[in-house]
């Protein structure tokens, strides 16, 4: 018996409005929680909870699933409740600046150091040129001068009277100081001092070699004394230097006495100063000999560069990243134009998302990091060595002068989102990926449909309100997107997890209730939001299916036809499927070439369709050859097509055609037919099953209903009919049919009225569909055999070969 068609309630499950307890979504509590996915939760919750390294977690599941903001949301929650981590900042290194020091201070300490150095140098230009301006300094400083003038002049006056004594006077000139033979203290010109005797002048040179031996000594005790003199002024100067720097920078200490770095940072910030005390003071207006003035000093050697700042954070740092360059991700160091050279220093670092998420979670789109260069080699080294190191880009890197900052220690989890093929393509070949990535949280597509996870639904929809300001949704709105979650989920008792998908409705119905003035979404806009996604994308399929209106493609739904089977195909425009009826046609021969797939032997099928087409000879075979082999060629093809064919989905409607064409039972062509079929006749789930029923029905519809109307389906896809209401009220009318169907035999009767038939004692019943084909194939199979009977009379008869005997060996003589 061929089975009934189903009822209305089996083609649609119905979200009832009235098992809700609210009346709109305002009415439900706003939470942030990641419904349907409890393996993915379980396996995050494991990963956040181990500290142990490597154990970073790869989130993977379909796209629209909304998983990476909602892992944004359930971590900032878990966040909440964790230590807010130090900041970090970046200082100068005055042993080595092109190595600038990393500081680490409790969270807000970042933000008052920096404030205070910034002040400490104000109070320094402030106060340093005020305190070389007081009475006691000056005094002390002119003492010196006046101290070391008084000896300069007491050592010269000393050799200028020994001088004169021995006849020789000091002469200053501009190769320096000289001695000059002299008379009455007058110097002798050369033309005297040549004519004196030869004993003078020899006596002249002997003590003139004396004495300046003795002016040597004398110079270069002015030259300690001068030598001297500046140093008591330097230590004067760094007195006073630390006597104004020490005030402030001893309350610094104080301040910050806990960071033992910090306190060695301030050290040799006060050594600096103290060095550098003239760089605090005013500079001479006189135009220097190179014509160029050198600019002010900025002091920025002691300013302090807060990379990270946690001030304002609460708990642990949450960064969703959303373009993982390797600048983005491991920071960068900028450079400036200074008289015409790019140079930096340390005040031009710039941190990345790793340094922001220092202490918390990073989450990172996989596909982006894996296909940004540089960037997933830098994470994974950066996650493997424990440290984060701000470098310049490499390809840049060697151009100009740059930085070695000291790295920052990383203690941070990082959560990758992506598609399940990009997890196991860094699975399989990259040997890093398993030993950092040790968690895999598995996101589903799908949830199961419950009265529980109807309310969690009705949740999700109240807190997508609430964030987006949107109105909010009554009970009977909640329960249409409900059943927009059944129908993307392909099961009535399973509902989709793509949320991105399901918010995109929720802004779409929002925007219709706006447009009718209405300040809560109700059912009918729901259904507006998703009539208008469908009128947006579908103008293609109106084409198409206008071409069978118009008789431009010949599909009948009226009457019946041998060997013609409406078959149903599936087109996928991106972001909308459709499916329309395709005239199916087999034609069956005397031969013994099998069936032939025309589509196939024109390259315009895959694979998998012709899978389905070699599945049908071995039924045929398991069916009519029990106890003789059959022969028959058939050729079967999709008139009117003219693009790839994939899948194997029509393959039951190929059966129907093929056994039609051979019992010469007609097909009803108001009916269409989906499935797979396997070697044994039984019909095997599909895809697209909705799609393919409203397709046809929108055909029958179009050139008006008859009641006889409908379509086979494998029984296995009823689980998954969530059907428009316009087809769902077609069928309670009685104008349109689905019937489920287990094997080939339970659609025979369906399409042709007549029974299938049960062998038995290796006969199919008379007045059946199979004894029929039987019957022909035994036909076609005898005139396959008189063929071969005349060929073989036609060919001429084989002449008779002699064959010769082998020579006989004649025997040898041994001597």
């Amino acid at each position: 018996m061929p089975p009934t068609p189903l009822t209305p309630s089996q083609l649609r499950r119905v979200c009832d409005p009235a098992s809700f307890n609210f009346e709109t979504t305002a009415d439900l509590p706003v939470s942030s929680d990641i419904i349907g996915q409890p393996r993915g939760l379980k396996a995050i919750e494991f990963g956040i909870g181990i500290d142990s390294p490597g154990y970073h977690i790869f989130v993977l599941g379909e796209e629209g699933t909304g998983r990476t903001t909602a892992i944004g949301r359930f971590l900032r929650e878990r966040a909440a409740g964790r230590p807010t981590p130090q900041d970090w900042m970046y200082v100068n290194n005055f042993a080595e600046p092109h190595k600038p020091r990393a500081l680490n201070l409790s969270a807000g300490l970042g933000v008052a150091l920096r404030d205070d150095m910034a002040a400490l140098i104000d109070y320094l230009r402030r106060n340093l040129p005020q305190a070389f301006e007081q009475e006691s300094y000056l005094e002390a400083r002119n003492q010196g001068r006046r101290n070391f003038e008084a000896d300069r002049s007491r050592l010269f006056d000393e050799f200028q009277h020994k001088a004169v004594a021995a006849g020789f006077v000091l002469l200053q000139t501009p190769g320096g100081w000289m001695l000059n033979p002299a008379r009455n203290g007058q110097p002798l010109t050369t033309e005297i001092y040549e004519a004196l005797p030869e004993a003078e002048r020899k006596n002249f040179e002997a003590v003139g070699r004396e004495l300046n031996d003795d002016l040597e000594n004398m110079l270069r005790a002015i030259r300690n004394l001068e030598r001297a003199a500046k140093d008591a002024q330097r230590d004067l100067n760094r007195q006073v230097g630390a006597a104004v720097a020490d005030g402030h920078l001893n309350d610094l200490k104080a301040k910050y006495a806990a960071s033992e770095e910090t306190i060695l940072y301030l050290n040799e910030v006060r050594q600096d100063v103290i060095d550098h005390v003239a760089d605090f003071l005013p500079v001479d207006d006189a135009q220097p000999e190179s014509g160029v003035k050198p600019p002010p000093p900025d002091f920025r050697q002691y300013t302090v560069n807060l990379v990270v700042d946690h001030s304002r954070t609460q708990g642990a740092p949450v960064v969703v990243e959303l373009n993982p360059t390797y600048g983005k991700l491991l920071g960068r160091i900028e450079q400036e134009s200074r008289f015409g050279v790019l140079t930096t220093d340390f005040t031009l670092i710039k941190t990345g998302a790793l340094h922001a998420a220092n202490g918390g979670y990073l989450v990172l789109r996989a596909r982006d990091v894996f296909y940004e260069p540089l960037a997933w080699d830098a994470l994974k080294r950066s996650l493997l060595s424990g440290y984060v190191r701000t470098e310049d880009i490499p390809a840049r890197a060697g151009s100009t002068k740059t930085l070695d900052p000291e790295p920052i220690p990383l203690d941070l989890k990082v959560v990758l989102v992506g598609v399940p093929w990009v997890y196991y393509h860094l699975f399989d070949t990259d040997e890093d990926f398993g030993s950092i990535f040790k968690v895999k949280a598995d996101f589903s597509s799908r949830m199961p449909r419950t009265p529980e996870t109807e309310g969690q639904y009705a949740g999700f929809i109240a807190a997508r309100c609430a964030e987006e300001k949107l109105r909010p949704f009554d009970r009977g709105a909640v329960a249409k997107v409900i059943e927009y979650g059944a129908r993307a989920a392909d099961d009535q008792f399973k509902l989709s997890a793509r949320f991105g998908e399901v918010t995109d409705l929720l802004r779409e119905a929002n925007h219709c209730a706006a447009r009718a003035g209405r300040e809560t979404v109700t059912a009918t806009d729901v259904m507006a939001a998703l009539d208008e996604k469908v009128y947006r994308s579908n103008k293609v399929e109106e084409a198409l299916r206008n071409d069978i209106l118009e008789g431009s493609v010949f599909i009948d739904t009226e009457g019946s036809a041998i060997g013609q089977v409406n078959a149903l195909s599936v087109t996928d425009s991106g972001d909308y499927a459709f499916a329309l009826p395709s005239r199916l046609t087999a034609r069956t021969f005397v031969g013994h070439g099998g069936i032939g797939q025309i589509d196939r032997e024109t390259n315009l099928a895959g694979p998998l369709h012709n899978k389905g087409v070699l599945t049908l000879s071995s039924f045929f075979n398991a069916t009519y050859a029990a106890h003789r082999s059959i022969s028959f060629s058939a050729h079967i093809t999709f008139e009117q097509n003219y693009g790839h064919i994939e899948g194997d989905s029509a393959s039951c409607a190929e059966l129907y055609a093929l056994l039609s064409s051979l019992s010469g039972h007609p097909v009803k062509q108001s009916l269409a037919v989906t499935g797979s079929v396997d070697q044994k006749g039984r019909v095997e789930p599909i895809g697209a099953v909705n799609e393919k029923i409203e397709g046809f029905f929108a055909v029958c519809v179009a050139r008006g209903l008859t009641g006889d109307q409908g379509v086979l389906i494998p029984a296995a896809n009823v689980r998954e009919l969530m059907l428009n209401e316009k087809v769902v009220a077609a069928v309670e009318a009685g104008r349109f049919h689905v019937w489920p169907v287990e094997t080939v035999d339970e659609g025979i009767e369906i399409l042709t009225g007549v029974p299938a038939g049960v062998r038995k004692d290796g006969r199919f019943p008379d007045n059946t569909l199979h004894a029929a084909v039987q019957k022909r194939l035994r036909e076609l199979m005898k005139g396959h055999d008189r063929e071969h009977d005349e060929d073989r009379e036609r060919q001429p008869p084989k002449k008779a070969v002699k064959k010769k005997r082998p020579a006989k060996k004649r025997p040898t003589r041994k001597k």
